[in-house]
């Protein structure tokens, strides 16, 4: 047997599928998409009070504006007013009480979409306004939430503080944080015979959407059909919020009769739809002379927003990542979901587990503070180790790849020189400070909700030899669609060109779960082998009875079967398999196997394995200013047997930054009427390229396959770069310590923006006197 290899299978760095077509501008997105004759445009009606009763809504004149075909209110909604992914009763069109500004009260359809725009400033609405609770601290102290509290806890907490040598307490917070995608929520309903829908929608979660379709406008899930392509980027934003949308353009195209595209604005939809929660960290612990932790009780608060949404996992998943890398003997985490009357926060890259790991960084920085220590002693002290090696929730962490990853990243960002560099430049620069940290991370991997860890795949293979390629995972633009081709290019061993990849729809592959929890290859891709596989011992069993052998003995290999010494090509073999009346078509399922999790107490395996990271930032401030500079950054990443080397870098820089912008820059605003003022890229500053570190290595650990029986040994991707970005606020931190001190250091919380850095360097106040006295000092 002369075997052949081929070169786009499994761990190549194949390029993404739509990548030329990206380039080209010819990706087609549903907005792009050409529009069927007679389609109508959406918009919403927003409220703009945070609490408030409806005292009169008027929508005479928006009915009677040039173009609009039909207006409707929570009263038009022919099935249930529920939108809520989890929890009943959360309604897609306000009725009597509005909870946030930006609430939908109304939808519109018009002939165009600047007639359905123009008409919606034609309402009147009267209102009575309402108390409204619009931080994190009101909530607590009112004890609102929108979930019951949530306690973690091992060994005695409280003991282990009162007898440790010494101990303190403090408080951090972090600000949310916008998805920003790239193309703005967007959904096309088609309506079609026998009161059935089509709809296109720019969605991680198709089977969501499909059910909340169904529930508004009272129908079977069989008769509403979704589907997406593609999506201009997502992070969490079209996990449940797409539904929304959707939803309210099949209400609108099956009261109109007609096709109903909605497109948000970027205003309308910063307005309407959630962000990453905010957080607050309240914390004692209990440590020993070297740092080591020995009794750890927090508090962590989420602002929830209206409703409940998906925060209650994204509160349980913060608690389960508030050990990150650390060891914590005895500890106990209290986790409040707060209902405040902002937009109900959402999924976001993370899923609250960066909230956790932000909130015990403080931790680790304050007892260095209060020891004289370095934050890195305090980190190293404290890693989990032999012995060890079980999170408070009762799980083993299995393999520890952090202790290699941090030797590593010790020589290949030469850490030692750098630092005594940096220590020369602070001395000698009064006005710039610069700081180099190194931090790790540990990320589980799998929903939280073990029934949630599973997936369909669909597969057929013509006679030509090519193959058609369906799943329940849906592409964002990370590559998942690709991945998975290279999945099943690899099991028949044919090149990637010759797997045709389709749009992910409801009707082919049904009861799917969300693409998230940085699963998508992991389930999707077990799945599609699994079809794959039935496909492959069919044509096996064919291959044999031809060639006169054992089915086992068959080879599959560069496009080519062999047997012994003889052989038969990839699509020869497809067509032999159809004279031969043998299916080459199958469904692939798969489900995650050892995980359960514990939700009353708190316990189990909620995770298959976990993903590892380390980073080395280093970061400048201007004290006059308080701008900051990420200056250099080297990544070493565990992905496992990587599928795709090349996308999984591409993950971990674009996930990097985004976790830098929500570190450094990004910054939701609300005023205390309860107004959201940031809803533009003129008042919303995310990342851009000039912010991009100049200096950013990236590397993959090399020969560490995952030990669990992963897709072909890979590890996920998706989600644990962005805690890296953690290390850019930890570094600014330090920055501050060297030109203010720690005291004055320990008042930053995030976003370090400007602004709050020349507070820092004030000692919490504005900081304009401290840069005075700099100033000062230098000039005379």
């Amino acid at each position: 047997m002369n075997a052949r290899v081929i070169a786009s299978g499994v761990h190549q760095s194949a390029i993404h599928d739509s990548a030329a077509r990206h380039v080209q501008g010819s990706a087609l997105y549903i907005d792009d998409m050409k529009e069927p004759e007679g389609l109508l445009h959406g918009w919403v009606i927003l409220s703009d009070r945070a609490h408030a009763r409806i005292l009169m809504l008027d929508l005479s004149s928006v009915e009677a504006a040039e173009g609009v075909v039909c207006v409707m209110t929570a009263r038009d909604i022919p099935g249930l007013n529920d939108a809520g992914p989890i929890m009943k009763g959360e309604v897609l069109l306000a009725d009597q009480i509005v909870e946030h500004e930006g609430q939908a009260i109304a939808i519109i359809a018009a002939r165009s979409f600047a007639q359905a725009r123009d008409a919606a400033k034609l309402v009147r609405v009267t209102y009575e306004d309402l108390p409204a609770y619009l931080t994190i601290e009101a909530a607590l102290q009112a004890e609102r939430f929108v979930v019951a509290p949530l306690h973690m806890q091992r060994g005695d907490a409280a003991r282990a503080i009162a007898e440790a040598p010494h101990c303190l307490s403090g408080e951090t917070s972090a600000g949310g944080q916008d998805h920003f995608y790239l193309e703005t929520q967007i959904a096309v309903a088609t309506p079609q015979e026998n009161g059935e829908m089509h709809i296109f929608s720019s969605t991680q979660h198709p089977t969501e959407v499909q059910h909340i379709a169904a529930r508004l406008l009272a129908r079977p899930y069989a008769a509403i059909t979704v589907e997406v392509r593609r999506m201009g980027g997502a992070f969490g934003g079209k996990e449940s919020h797409a539904s929304l949308i959707a939803g309210m353009a099949a209400l609108l195209a099956a009261r109109c009769g007609e096709p109903v595209k909605l497109r948000l604005s970027r205003d309308v939809d910063m307005l309407l739809t959630g962000k990453r929660h905010d957080t607050l960290a309240r914390f004692s612990v209990g440590f020993d002379d070297a740092g080591r932790i020995l009794g750890l009780d927090m508090m962590i608060a989420l602002r929830a927003g209206h409703v409940a949404d998906l925060s209650g996992p994204v509160l349980t998943r913060a608690l389960c990542h508030v050990d990150n890398v650390y060891w914590l003997p005895n500890v106990k985490v209290s986790g409040y979901a707060c209902k405040t009357n902002t937009v109900s926060n959402t999924a976001f890259r993370g899923f609250g587990g960066p909230q956790g790991m932000f909130a015990i960084e403080a931790v680790i920085v304050r007892i260095a503070e209060r020891l004289g220590l370095s934050s890195e002693a305090v980190r190293q002290i404290n890693h989990y180790g032999p012995g060890q090696d079980t999170t408070p929730y009762g799980q083993s962490i299995g393999e520890n790849n952090t202790p290699r990853l941090l030797e590593e990243l010790k020589t290949a960002a030469d850490i030692a020189r750098r630092r005594g560099e940096i220590a020369q430049f602070n001395a000698s620069h009064p006005y710039i400070k610069k700081a180099l940290v190194t931090y790790a991370v540990k990320f589980g991997i799998s929903f939280n909700l073990p029934s949630l860890n599973q997936a369909g795949a669909l597969l057929h293979v013509y006679t030509d030899g090519s193959v058609h390629l369906n799943h329940g995972g849906t592409e964002m633009g990370q590559g998942l669609y690709v991945k998975v081709a290279q999945i099943v290019a690899s099991c028949f061993q044919i090149e990637r060109e010759h797997v045709h990849i389709s749009s992910t729809r409801t009707d082919k592959i049904p009861n799917t779960s969300a693409t998230a929890a940085s699963s998508g290859s992991d389930i999707n891709g077990m799945a599609a082998k699994a079809a794959a596989d039935i496909i492959k011992s069919r044509m096996a069993a064919i291959a044999a009875a031809k060639f006169g052998g054992a089915a086992d003995d068959v080879v599959f290999s560069g496009g080519y079967v062999y047997l012994g010494n003889r052989s038969i090509s990839f699509p020869d073999l497809a067509q032999l398999c159809w004279a031969e009346r043998v299916s080459l078509s199958a469904t692939g399922y798969y489900r995650t196997p050892d995980i359960h999790f514990d939700q009353a107490s708190m316990t189990g395996s909620p995770f298959y394995y976990f993903s590892y990271g380390a980073c080395a930032t280093e970061a400048a401030i201007d004290i006059l200013t308080g701008e900051n500079r990420i200056l250099r950054v080297d990544i070493i990443h565990d992905t496992g047997a990587s599928l795709n080397p090349a996308v999984d870098i591409g993950q971990i820089e674009g996930g990097f930054v985004q976790g830098q912008g929500w570190m450094t820059m990004e910054e939701l605003v609300w005023d205390q009427a309860g107004r959201l003022r940031t809803h533009a890229p003129s008042t919303y500053k995310i990342p851009t390229s000039r912010d991009v570190p100049p200096i950013f290595n990236t590397h993959l650990l090399a020969d560490a396959p995952n030990a669990k029986p992963t897709i072909f040994r890979s590890k996920a991707i998706g989600e644990p770069p962005f805690t890296l970005a953690i290390s850019c606020f930890l570094a600014i931190q330090e920055a501050v310590a060297a030109a203010a001190g720690w005291p004055a250091a320990l008042t930053l919380c995030a976003p370090a923006t400007p602004e709050a850095i020349l507070r820092a360097l004030g000692g919490g106040k504005e900081g304009s006197a401290f840069c005075e006295q700099k100033a000062a000092k230098k000039l005379f």
